[in-house]
């Protein structure tokens, strides 16, 4: 008769379970032996952690089930740029910038707005200036989303009008709608025309000052019309390069989308980057690539940090004439502010596809996008039912802007104040050659 003797469970070095099954024969008068039959292995999971060593789920690099889906999406990007053998890895600890009080804020403010059974989901990011760290990244459901910023985009053409000297009192005499007069009046960075004359841009309602639309009034009414004629007097290019140097990317990984609407937002991209971009403008021109891992920790003390990487793209006078803009277009918008120094900007996209809020203090930027889950185009932002309330018609400032409002509050609450530098109004005051005449 033989007889089965099973060893004990041990646990290697390197954190792997082995459990040994021995077998021990003996037979009529002939010795002992012992064979190792098998040995079986069995892995660690990865697990995700937020910033403070807390455990958030495990990953595995497959978003489906996650109780994080944005976040999970996030993080197999990241890994995926840096290394795709950490795709695939076990036992890794990969930490996160995540901070449980900035994403609880952030969800709930998500969850006050739109249903988790709605068929429009809306998506938040918040990242620190001056740093990159992805605070939070929250959803009503699913993952990652590709919208149109709609007119968040903006602050583009903006920048690129105060870097190139305008002031905040230039601009043209109001137009209720913009019809280019050639298809060379846009050209894009390949100096192609790209110009439409046979198409014609309105605004949704009059904007401006009486009857000439400034840098400043222009921005504050969201005018089409007037963006239009900025970005042909400016450049394209100029538009489209200034937002590829605060940060912007299409959430595809094409290249931006080179027309004459650029100005109002037609890029499909993710929250994180025009968070990004705006949070440039919060750290006066210092771009910091938004990233969510900030390290990840393996078995025999593996260890790849995820810094951060920042370049100075426009220079801080510039970048704070820009927030000097938007703070005031925040002030004027149905949000009213934080009860504290802030900016921000109204995105909503042309026929009402998507819409979008984006805004910043010092310390923090976020975007929130708002938008048909599975086909946006053919379901629009007009006499919807979203989280139980009808709305005729939904703007940037409808849902995401309360969503932003509310998450930001939450976020700052009890932290410190942090004032913005006030713009240089010897630089950016008055008018230099496009004035109300």
């Amino acid at each position: 008769m033989s007889a089965l003797r099973i060893a004990s469970i041990c646990v290697t070095a390197a954190g792997v379970l082995v459990a040994a099954i021995i077998l021990v024969l003996r037979g009529d008068g002939e010795p002992a032996r012992e064979r190792l039959v098998s040995t079986i292995a069995e892995t660690h999971p990865s697990v995700l952690i937020d910033a403070q060593g807390t455990t958030l789920e495990e990953f595995s690099g497959e978003c489906g089930a996650s109780r994080y889906p944005y976040l999970c999406d996030r993080v197999r990007a990241e890994l995926l740029a840096s290394d795709a053998k950490l795709l695939t890895g076990s036992g890794l600890t990969i930490r996160t910038a995540i901070d449980p009080r900035t994403q609880e804020a952030a969800q709930q403010a998500i969850e006050r707005y739109v249903g988790r059974d709605d068929p429009y989901v809306a998506v938040q990011a918040m990242v620190v200036p001056g740093t990159g760290e992805i605070r939070a990244l929250a959803t009503s459901h699913g993952g990652a989303q590709k919208f149109q910023q709609g007119s968040t985009a903006m602050v583009y053409p903006l920048a690129a009008a105060l870097e190139s000297g305008l002031r905040y009192s230039d601009g043209f005499p109001y137009a209720a709608s913009y019809r280019a007069a050639a298809y060379s009046a846009v050209k894009n960075c390949k100096a192609e025309n790209v110009a439409d004359p046979t198409f014609s841009v309105v605004n949704d309602q009059k904007g401006g000052h009486d009857d000439f639309t400034t840098l400043e009034t222009g921005t504050w009414a969201g005018e089409n019309t007037f963006f239009l004629k900025l970005t042909e007097r400016i450049g394209l290019c100029e538009s489209v390069t200034m937002a590829k140097r605060l940060g912007l990317a299409r959430a595809d990984g094409a290249p931006l989308q080179e027309f004459e609407t650029f100005a109002l937002g037609i890029n499909e991209v993710d929250p994180v980057e025009v968070a990004g971009t705006y949070a440039t403008l919060a750290a006066r021109g210092l771009r910091c690539a938004p990233r969510v891992v900030t390290e990840v920790r393996g078995d025999g003390g593996f260890t790849r940090a995820f810094p951060a990487r920042c370049e100075q793209v426009l220079e801080a006078p510039v970048a704070d004439a820009v927030t000097g803009v938007l703070a005031g277009a925040l002030a004027r918008s149905p949000i009213k502010g934080l009860g504290r120094d802030a900016a921000g900007m109204d995105g909503t996209a042309d026929a009402n596809v998507t819409a979008t809020y984006a805004g910043y203090t010092p310390d923090l930027a976020a975007a929130v996008s708002l938008g048909h889950s599975d086909q946006p185009y053919k379901h629009k932002l007009a006499d919807v039912t979203i989280g139980g309330e009808r709305y005729p018609n939904v703007r940037g400032t409808t849902i995401p802007g309360p969503i932003w409002k509310n998450s930001m509050t939450a976020a700052l609450d009890g932290t410190a104040q942090t004032p913005f530098t006030k713009p240089d109004t010897g630089r950016f005051g008055g008018c230099r050659d496009a004035c109300d005449r």
